[in-house]
């Protein structure tokens, strides 16, 4: 019978099919960006606010230099310093940006203007704290004991904070308290936040406004920037919506039939085995045989009309879905554009795999609508395999494949740290392909029944692009970078470990004998690494970076990408590095004869 909807959906005479699938997600609404072309976005600024169109962090420094142009929002304070006020106001809300501190520099995002997420410059901090870089900032009190004013603040999870001068990534889900005749029901949310792509918070919820937040909690708000603590900057600011009133299911009413998936019955004249009426989708029913067909019909009230995404999942089957009249189509989004009314409305789920838990869940969103569940909550009988997580009290090393966009890396060894920096070398190649901080390591793909032998980084990750060798013999300093080892005589001769459990790499290439050796820097700013060349061949270069981006910044450093990390060059034994172009990208390159240290700070 699997085979048979197999081969019925490659005839794609099935429209859509979940077997214990995990609920699928769906596109959000759209977001709005807010225009950085000037400050007409936001109400009147004070001084300390500009349009800039580039910004520049000195490391050694308090201070951000802009450059002319748009697309930034920047503030320096100087002078009369105040907070920013966008002209819009939101209630729930998704709040997107990218922003950039300056050495020491302090600043916060108030949602509705009263409850902040906390920016700061914790670069190297180990535990944060609710006062660090994304934390919820604490409520404050007068009236109690000193040591106790301030309480209610939610430190991140993890201490992912890049180096003052780096571009850094905050996403926000905000959920606004509700007021029911002027009296707060239920308390403003933080769903989730996530920084740098790793979540730190999520369903806490806020019993008040944070201290320094507007007096007088409401159901909307303005995006308030903060910006007399310290010189920041923004940008690609992008605000969605949400608020508007969800779709509801009416005069629901089911049926079951136990009768053959391959079509649905003729539901006037096929005699149920149970059948009943409902206030909510599920699939709940005591006594349901292995292979059953559950068939809802009701109406589907919208009141605001636009376009819709749906995703379903029916355990062990699938399902169809019809609205107006109408089929979605679909083979992992259904999305389908409704009119405001009362929409006739049915929803089959076809079981027909005995050993499968029944299970239907349907999301939905929509024009101002958050994703939500319209099924029940005891939709999840999906199998949910607990992660495997594999942290580094001590230095630790593990082998695995390590997958990164494009490639896998078969030979590759993580080394993780108590200090929380943490990186994946690529023995095939002798090159750093990732750095993180935060977690260590995710072993589940690896260890979870068969496996595939891979594990994946817990924190926030710097990839440094499709692995090559690290050093490479040219003709002439614009001798195309080699591309793979052949004819380079290259032969990985695996690692020892030094006192403290940290791996030196040794292989041979061009005849030279190689010592590679990786580090955490003391301050957890990032990694130093020492390459040891014995015997070198003539016309050996080591690729320190290579990207779309390369600045020198003066005295051997350097800012990569879109400001993404720097590098270092410490000692390269009195070679001088250069920046030479390649396929469209910048590749930083330096001659090595001895012996070269550099660090990677991120």
């Amino acid at each position: 019978m699997i085979q048979r909807i197999f081969d019925d959906l490659l005839r794609g005479s099935i429209k859509f099919i979940c077997i214990c699938s995990a609920m699928l997600i769906v596109s959000a609404p759209r977001a709005q960006t807010l225009a950085l072309t000037d400050l007409s976005s936001y109400k009147p600024a004070s001084g300390n606010w500009h349009i800039a169109g580039d910004v520049k962090a000195d490391l050694n420094g308090n201070s951000l230099v802009p450059s002319p142009g748009t697309g930034i929002l920047l503030s320096i304070p100087e002078g009369t310093n105040a907070d920013l006020f966008s002209v819009q106001e939101h209630g729930d809300a998704d709040i997107e940006l990218d922003y950039l501190m300056a050495k020491g520099s302090n600043s916060g995002i108030y949602l509705q203007g009263r409850y902040e997420i906390q920016l700061l410059d914790s670069w190297g901090v180990i535990n944060p704290k609710a006062g660090d870089n994304g934390g919820i900032y604490e409520r404050w009190d007068e009236s109690r004991p000193e040591g106790q004013k301030g309480y209610e603040g939610y430190a991140p999870r993890q201490s992912v904070s890049k180096a003052p001068g780096l571009w850094q990534h905050l996403k926000i889900s905000f959920q606004a308290p509700v007021f029911t005749n002027g009296v707060k029901t239920e308390n403003a949310k933080i769903l989730r936040i996530e920084l740098n792509g790793v979540l730190i918070h999520e369903n806490i919820e806020l019993f008040g406004i944070t201290r320094g937040g507007i007096e007088g909690e409401t159901v909307s708000g303005p995006l308030r920037l903060q910006g007399d603590h310290g010189a920041v900057a923004f940008r690609n600011i992008m605000l969605t919506k949400y608020g508007k009133q969800k779709p509801a299911i009416n005069n629901l009413s089911y049926g079951i039939y136990k009768t053959s998936i391959d079509k649905e019955p003729d539901y006037a004249k096929a005699v149920a085995q149970a059948k009943g009426t409902s206030s909510v989708l599920t699939s709940n029913f005591n006594g349901l045989p292995d292979s059953f067909i559950l068939h809802y019909a009701g109406t589907l009230k919208i009141t605001e009309p636009g376009e819709y995404n749906f995703a379903l999942n029916t355990a062990g089957g699938r399902g169809i879905i019809r609205i107006n009249k109408q089929e979605l189509a679909g083979s992992r989004r259904m999305r389908v554009t409704l009119p405001a009314g009362d929409l006739p409305f049915e929803l089959t789920y076809l079981k027909f795999a005995d050993w499968a838990t029944p299970s239907i869940g349907l999301a939905v969103s929509g024009p101002g609508i958050r994703e939500y569940f319209i099924t029940d909550a005891n939709n999840a009988s999906t199998e949910i395999t607990d992660p495997i997580l594999i942290t580094a009290p001590v230095n630790t090393l593990l082998r695995s494949f390590i997958d990164i966009p494009g490639s896998r890396v078969t030979h590759a060894v993580s080394e993780g740290s108590p200090e929380g920096i943490h990186y994946t070398y690529d023995m095939d190649n002798g090159a750093i392909v990732q750095v993180w901080r935060g977690g260590f390591l995710d072993a589940t793909p690896m260890w979870h029944e068969r496996g595939d032998g891979s594990s994946r980084a817990t924190g926030s990750v710097q990839r440094f692009g499709k692995p090559v060798l690290s050093i490479a013999k040219l003709s002439s300093p614009t001798t195309p970078w080699t591309t793979d080892t052949l004819g380079t005589g290259y032969r990985p001769k695996g690692y020892e470990l030094d006192e403290k459990d940290r791996p030196i790499f040794h292989y041979f290439i061009y005849g030279s004998s190689v010592n590679d050796a990786v580090q955490v820097l003391e301050n957890r700013q990032g990694l130093s690494r020492e390459i040891t060349i014995q015997q070198a061949a003539n016309n050996l270069y080591v690729r320190l970076a290579e990207d779309k981006n390369i600045e020198a910044l003066g005295n051997g450093l350097y800012i990569i990408g879109d400001k993404s990390y720097y590098l270092k060059i410490e000692n390269a034994s009195g070679e001088k590095e250069f920046i030479r172009d390649s396929n469209g990208n910048k590749q930083l390159l330096v001659p090595v004869k001895t012996k070269l240290n550099y660090t990677i700070l991120f």
